[in-house]
């Protein structure tokens, strides 16, 4: 287990060199040409990526044992972008763009609309395609002759999120996510189904057993465990041409229960805050104009050395979401507050929140930093 204490500097995002935005426009210069390897990657023709939401490199560093597939064929590190969430990490991999260019810039956000968008839930009436309109990579290979599939949940089919960041080839669902055979199979089906192919594939159950129990309970060493068994799995059952990716969405950290500060019972925090997103592990506060330096030192002088807090220019001057695009920018909180120890930011309106053991969003490195595993 990660023990978090403070103080430090965050984690920066490695942009254009090894983040996972690098990682499919590196697989597209295999495929088609039109980018450099930023990373790497094997050589083929063939690719299977196979994302496991939760599979955070220190994890995989400190769980060797649980996972001596994965550890095995670990190449090299990759950060996320900031936040070190899925709705970003997964928009990022999906279009190869940093976060201030694809705009998907936390779990959730101030839409252009002006309320909070729960990305994940996608539960604010927006179209997808207008807050992200630029292409896939998926939608790029398809283009240029590819054959592309996604292999998830068949609920992800068409859902807010899938639109924005996966949109492209072809949705071959899993109605039950139990069915490792079923998965294996279809990846199998559609990494063999052209002369050259990317296939995606997600893992969720690693993220879910780790927020509700713990990155350091047994449950979820067994669910890395089967996930390493699966892997292999997956890789033997391929041909001995394709090359499968296995990487990840974001680390993350156990944060105790005493370590929740909550915003009801410190309401001088809250004044000129009209918006509150993010998640525990990094808030996004969107305030009335000309007050972000006042709530900036107000958050900062109550967390000292257990947050690190920014406004957003200094944000982007520090380089969290990359190269931010215009119509991004007010997306972005007017004060960011990223916990740099191991407490969390709660509120009682999102009361959920509360029976959350793992966390992450926030640029530690247990969060930032995910594997690149090649074989």
């Amino acid at each position: 287990m990660t023990v978090l204490t403070g103080g430090g500097a965050p984690v920066l995002p490695a942009y254009g060199s090894g983040t996972l935005s690098d990682l499919l426009p590196s697989v597209r210069h295999h495929l088609i040409g039109r980018s450099g390897d930023r990373l790497g990657v094997p050589a083929a023709q063939r690719y299977v990526v196979l994302l496991v939401d939760g599979l955070g490199d220190v994890l995989l560093s400190a769980n060797e044992t649980s996972a001596p597939f994965l550890a095995a064929h670990r190449t090299r590190r990759l950060t996320s972008g900031v936040p070190s969430t899925t709705v970003t990490s997964v928009t990022s991999l999906g279009t190869g763009l940093v976060p201030g260019q694809h705009g998907m810039v936390g779990y959730s956000f101030r839409e252009p609309g002006g309320r909070i968008l729960n990305a994940l839930m996608w539960d604010v009436d927006v179209n997808p395609f207008d807050l992200q309109p630029q292409a896939t990579e998926l939608e790029r290979l398809a283009s240029a002759g590819v054959t592309v599939a996604n292999v998830s949940p068949s609920r992800f089919d068409r859902s807010g999120l899938t639109n924005v960041a996966l949109r492209g080839g072809s949705f071959l669902g899993v109605p039950d996510e139990s069915d490792e055979d079923l998965r294996i199979a279809l990846a199998v089906q559609a990494a063999t189904a052209g002369a050259r192919t990317l296939v995606y594939c997600y893992e969720r159950h690693l993220d879910h057993t780790g927020h509700g129990l713990g990155c350091a309970s047994a449950e979820w060493r067994e669910q890395l465990l089967r996930i390493d068994g699966f892997a292999e799995r997956l890789r033997d059952a391929l041909p001995d041409d394709v090359v499968l990716l296995v990487t990840g969405d974001h680390g993350m950290v156990d944060v105790p229960r005493g370590r929740f500060l909550t915003v009801e019972d410190e309401p001088d925090l809250m004044r000129d805050v009209a918006l509150f997103g993010g998640e525990g592990r990094l808030r996004q506060l969107y305030v009335r104009d000309g007050a972000a330096a006042a709530v900036r030192d107000r958050w900062a002088e109550r967390l000292g050395v257990e947050a690190w807090v920014r406004t957003r220019d200094e944000a982007r001057q520090e380089g969290w979401f990359g190269e931010v695009g215009e119509r991004n920018a007010p997306r972005i909180g007017d004060v960011l507050v990223a916990m740099a120890g191991d407490g969390a930011v709660m509120t009682r309106t999102l009361s959920h929140e509360y029976g959350l053991v793992g966390m992450h969003g926030s640029l530690t490195e247990a969060e930032m930093t995910v594997p690149l595993i090649a074989v």
